[in-house]
């Protein structure tokens, strides 16, 4: 019960959400049974505990798209995870939904990748073919339940049950028996806005694409259109962050425009009959085929860029390499990780502990144990 004189969680909640959001009394709980906080919401707690793990911190280490030694203007994890969750407690807020667990959900998405992005993610999955593979979406829910120490009285975070579950739906669209909460779909869609803009933006300032040649996609055409007669008005770097904000407003404007109203005339009264719908949040439309013609265009010049494909074997063959070694050698790891290959087996703890490390630590690693 809250403080005399505080508004409680669920005044606050009946007051704010709408009938189809996630409401904190409607929570499944926690796998270990916790006390209510005080004036912290189930999903408040989930928010903090995420931020203030070892894991989060990390993810100012690992790169998004592009490394450290290419700049440091560029996007981290860590900031890209900080982008999404503006966006979607922007989209969660207008929504009516519950943005804290809107947060919680956005802060958590990414905990689980490796260095070097979703290079390592492919060669830890090759390492691990044998042993289930690797997916940083599964491996997110590992910290979460068990690599993270929080608390002597339980092992991992104790999440509650839905920022687990919508988690999960990453790792498998059909997880569990029902469709996602509309706190994940939210998530999800801020989510594909933030690195369609965000990795525009990078590879501009890296000089890996032209501004000519970003001009020629639809997308952009649509946020020219937008900006209009102020474009005489602004300098060229004041043109180009007006076009980056204009990608991620103008999609955040076409899915409250759209998803609103539907969510109005659904008249739904509950999650439960949010998880029986087929419906998603999403871009649509027009916009919707530009942004796929956007995505098209970042694979082939921005992803598959020379550059980047460098980057990408060299981090591959040292992580494969680093792999075998400590496969090889298990004593080289921390003590928790041997530990660890009684519960999971040998190549799985090996891979729990590289997937872990910044991209830094993995080259000191790797300088350590394999040498140049």
């Amino acid at each position: 019960m809250a403080s005399q004189g505080l508004q409680t969680t669920q005044q606050r909640e009946q007051a704010l959400l709408a009938p189809y959001a996630m409401f904190s009394s409607q929570s499944r709980g926690r796998q270990y049974s916790e006390a209510d906080h005080p004036y912290r919401s189930p999903f408040q707690r989930d928010r903090d505990r995420i931020v203030h793990s070892a894991a989060y911190r990390r993810l100012s280490g690992k790169m998004q798209v592009f490394t450290g030694d290419m700049g440091d203007y560029h996007r981290t994890r860590l900031t890209h995870t900080q982008e999404v969750a503006s966006i979607a407690r922007t989209i969660g807020r207008a929504l009516r939904l519950n943005e804290d667990l809107v947060e919680a959900l956005a802060l958590f998405h990414d905990i689980g990748h490796p260095p070097y992005g979703h290079a390592g993610e492919d060669a830890l999955a090759e390492c691990l073919e044998q042993d289930g593979g690797f997916s940083h979406n599964q491996y997110a829910l590992t910290i979460a339940k068990e690599l993270e120490t929080r608390h002597q009285s339980f092992p991992g975070l104790n999440l509650t049950q839905e920022v687990l579950e919508g988690q999960a739906t990453r790792v498998d669209k059909e997880a569990g028996d029902h469709h996602p909460l509309l706190e994940a779909q939210v998530v999800e869609a801020a989510d594909s806005m933030t690195y369609d803009a965000h990795d525009v933006d990078d590879a501009l300032k890296l000089g890996l694409v032209q501004l000519d040649e970003v001009h020629q996609q639809e997308m952009i055409r649509i946020c020219v259109a937008i900006i209009g007669d102020r474009r005489s008005e602004l300098g060229p770097e004041e043109y180009k962050r007006a076009l980056i904000h204009t990608m991620v407003d103008c999609q955040v404007s076409n899915v409250l425009e759209n998803t609103g109203p539907y969510l109005e005339s659904c008249d739904w009264s509950s999650t439960q009959e949010v998880r029986q719908s087929d419906y998603r949040i999403a871009t649509v439309g027009e916009l919707a085929n530009a942004k796929k013609e956007m995505e098209l265009f970042l694979y082939q010049r921005v992803y598959r860029h020379p550059e980047l494909i460098k980057t990408r074997e060299r981090a591959q063959s040292q992580i494969h390499k680093l792999f075998e070694t400590f496969v090889n050698d298990p004593s080289s790891m921390p003590p928790r990780f041997i530990q660890r290959i009684d519960q999971v087996g040998l190549r799985r703890s090996v891979g729990d502990y590289i997937a872990g490390m910044t991209d830094r630590f993995f080259e000191q690693q790797y300088l350590g144990f394999v040498g140049s």
